[in-house]
């Protein structure tokens, strides 16, 4: 279904040659993505790109965070488009009145800076920004990792808020030119394969290998012209999960329709490699031969075809056990018991979220269950239409009818079921869900008492088939049904009523209206010309995701607090680490106010003459994994740890660009080790890097640092901090973002 090619690629005439004439230098200018990024480039030579970009997007977890930085760093209003919508907070019920305050602050920060703001339930984030945003050949910044709308002909880039403050403050986003991954369509999907099939066998195939990881995919060949662009979008989405850094597709008459269907008809253009376009590895993708396809838990590369999963289902699953032991040792996941004979039974089902919300996959779900039942045991189904406008389609020509009449349950637009903020399913429950991610918790389940489920992913048509069967787990290609497509037809008058839009139009007489909650970040202190850091958390897991460094679900309620919400930092994964920064905090709040300190005295003393050390030597935790950083772009999973005292993060390497540039842009260290160093060291020791500030100033990347075990051996390390950018460097001197754009503006 999916092969990989490691090796450049030429496109030439549409067909795929090993060489060509035209050298690779030339021709990998003539790829789509170079052309759009080169566009909004405002650097000059070819070291790198300096990005400005055409809109910016939020939601209700991050808006908050990233206005309240720009304006504490001097912004008076937006300088570009910056749509913010209401769909990860929606649910008002947790925390009180802090969920409706911040849409309140939302919208008084539309009128006071010029913005768009849609109120809660009108549209889930990527489907506003599809809607109303998207444009051949423009780029949007979104502060969401799923920020992809390649199918669109429009370059989304998911980033932490501090890269969506630069561009309100009108600077750049700064990054080295990226390779380009070829992702070659062939073939058609045959009947009962739909785009999370696609997703999952191309998540599978590039995940684990980190084959595209930080490089723009460009998808192109002759399967793109029998694509929908709902399929189109739903496999876009889910390119988020293979770590690539964006995603642009071949536009056609598909595309065209999709605006003039919009009422934006001139923001189409056909977009084409020009000429002979390099890539630098290739995806090829035979639509033909793809099967129905489940993401077991915890990730979407845990990737099998349904058919390979039921036939042996008792071993995947006792896999996934194990994997939840390892993880949770204290819950006693059983998934096994859901094999029953040669059937494995689901407890829910959940189409939802901007990959699966979407007109086309509801509409032939509901063609699958027409006249048929749920059925009244333990498997229930649940249908979020990914904006009101899809809604109303659907109910305009029937299609929520039959979803009713079948047992279905209809919700409004909202992102909960792909975070863990809606319909949690059952302690051992297994849900399927056309969402974009299966991460432990993500069902909204709370592994420190004793609660665990697991989400696999599984496209629409094959959650209603399995729904058609009363739960038992099966694939949209073996059940028989009739199936037509409906045409969209997009109406923006429910915009036109609910939504706020305000670009261009700011007010600065407006008063931000601020809830109880919604508190300023605390004081962030530059760069010491020493830095000492304490173990607060070793995860030695492959990866580490940031739902697990700050969980998501009904903690993200907090989000606007930065204090509260960093009471939940690696709750769920190392529960002890919170207490243990805190200490460390303490102890560096101490040494600030000249207080004498024995425990720093005791460890410098170990490195050198502590009476003058403690001076010029910032204290701070630290956290170890292999690997940190996959999934949500969330600055909360960085900011957490510096509000909480935490100055360096060191791994062998960030799972993602976004994790890492929120270290940055928080003024943590992203140290890295030398591949195949070892790291034996445990929580409580130390890590000690003496003149950082002279050699982060000087551009160095390579320090010699020391390790103070708890047991007081000094051990000789080497860390890396490779490929800052000159501001990048600046930021880390000054301790953080806000900080640099304060200094910068005195």
């Amino acid at each position: 279904m999916v092969k990989l090619t490691d090796h450049g690629v030429f496109l030439e005439g549409g067909k795929v040659v090993e060489t060509s004439s035209v050298p690779a230098s030339e021709a990998r200018k003539n790829t789509i993505a170079y052309s759009i990024l080169n566009s909004h480039n405002v650097a000059s030579g070819e070291d790198g790109m300096r990005i400005k970009f055409d809109a910016l997007v939020s939601h209700d977890i991050t808006y908050v965070g990233i206005i309240q930085t720009a304006r504490a760093s001097g912004m008076t209003e937006f300088p570009i488009p910056y749509a913010m919508t209401n769909c990860h907070n929606s649910l008002c019920a947790v925390g009180g009145t802090i969920n409706e305050d911040d849409h309140v602050f939302g919208l008084s920060a539309a009128k006071k800076y010029g913005g768009i703001y849609v109120p809660a339930n009108q549209s889930v984030i990527h489907s506003y920004a599809r809607e109303e945003l998207a444009g051949c050949g423009k780029m949007i910044l979104g502060s969401d990792s799923h920020t992809r709308y390649g199918a669109l002909g429009t370059m989304g880039v998911g980033e932490g808020g501090p890269e969506l403050v630069k561009q309100l403050l009108k600077n750049t986003y700064d990054i080295k030119t990226p390779e380009v991954v070829l992702v070659y369509l062939t073939g058609a999907p045959k009947k009962g394969i739909g785009p999370h099939d696609v997703a999952i066998a191309l998540v599978g195939a590039t995940f684990k290998n980190g084959f595209v990881k930080n490089k723009v995919l460009e998808f192109v060949g002759p399967g793109v012209k029998n694509l929908s662009i709902d399929f189109r979008n739903g496999i876009d989405v889910m390119t988020t999960e293979t770590t690539c850094l964006s995603s642009i597709w071949e536009t056609d008459e598909v595309t065209e329709q999709h605006y003039i269907a919009h009422g934006r008809p001139e923001d189409y253009k056909r977009l084409y490699p020009n000429g002979v376009a390099y890539y630098d590895a290739m995806v090829e993708i035979d639509l033909s031969a793809m099967e129905s396809m489940i993401a077991l838990p915890f990730h979407p590369s845990n990737a099998y075809t349904i058919h390979e999963f039921v036939e042996n289902a008792d071993e995947i699953l006792a896999g996934v056990e194990e994997e939840a032991r390892k993880k949770f040792g204290k819950c006693n996941l059983d998934l096994r018991s859901k094999v029953k004979g040669d059937k494995v039974l689901a407890d829910q089902g959940i189409i939802a979220g901007c990959a699966g919300g979407m007109f086309d996959s509801i509409d032939e779900a509901a063609a699958i269950l027409r006249d048929e039942s749920c059925g009244n045991g333990y498997f229930s189904l649940s249908v979020y239409p990914t904006s009101v406008p899809v809604s109303l389609e659907l109910t305009k020509i029937g299609v929520t009818a039959d979803l009713l009449s079948a047992g279905a349950v209809i919700k409004p637009s909202f992102c909960g079921p792909c975070f863990g903020a809606g319909d949690v399913p059952a302690n051992n429950g297994l849900s399927l869900r056309h969402t974009t991610r299966n991460f432990p918790n993500r069902e909204g389940s709370k592994p420190g008492e004793g609660q665990l489920a697991g989400v696999a992913l599984m496209d629409a048509r094959s959650i209603a088939a399995t729904a058609r069967n009363g739960g038992v787990i099966t694939a949209a290609t073996d059940v028989d049904y009739d199936y037509t497509p409906h045409e969209y037809h997009f109406d923006s008058s429910v915009y036109k009523k609910r939504v706020y839009y305000g670009y261009g139009k700011a007010d600065p007489s407006v008063e931000l209206i601020l809830g109880p909650n919604i508190t300023d970040w605390p004081a962030q202190y530059e760069l010491s010309d020493n830095l000492l850091v304490k173990l607060a958390a070793v995860i030695r897991d492959p990866v580490t995701t940031t739902d697990e460094l700050i969980p998501s679900g009904e903690t993200s309620s907090y989000r606007s607090n930065p204090l509260r919400l960093s009471e939940f930092a690696l709750s769920r994964r190392v529960p002890e680490y919170v207490g243990r920064s805190k200490a460390v905090a303490a102890v560096e709040a101490a040494r600030r106010s000249g207080e004498s300190v024995d425990e720093l005295m005791s460890v410098l003393s170990m490195v050198g003459d502590a009476n003058e050390l403690i001076k010029n030597t910032q204290f701070g935790s630290c956290v170890f994994a292999n690997k940190p950083g996959d999934g949500s772009a969330r600055e909360q999973a960085a900011s957490c740890q510096k509000v909480l005292g935490g100055f360096a993060n060191i791994c062998y390497e960030f799972a993602t660009k976004r994790y890492r540039s929120n270290c940055i842009n928080w003024g943590i260290m992203p140290f890295t080790l030398p591949e195949g160093a070892e790291f034996p060291y445990n929580d409580g020791d130390y890590v000690y890097v003496e003149g950082i500030r002279a050699a982060i100033a000087a551009g160095k990347e390579e320090f010699a640092a020391k390790v103070i075990t708890a047991s007081g051996d000094v051990k000789d390390i080497t860390l890396y901090v490779k490929g800052l950018t000159d501001d990048e460097r600046e930021i880390i001197l000054d301790g953080c973002l806000m900080n640099y754009y304060r200094n910068h503006s005195k």
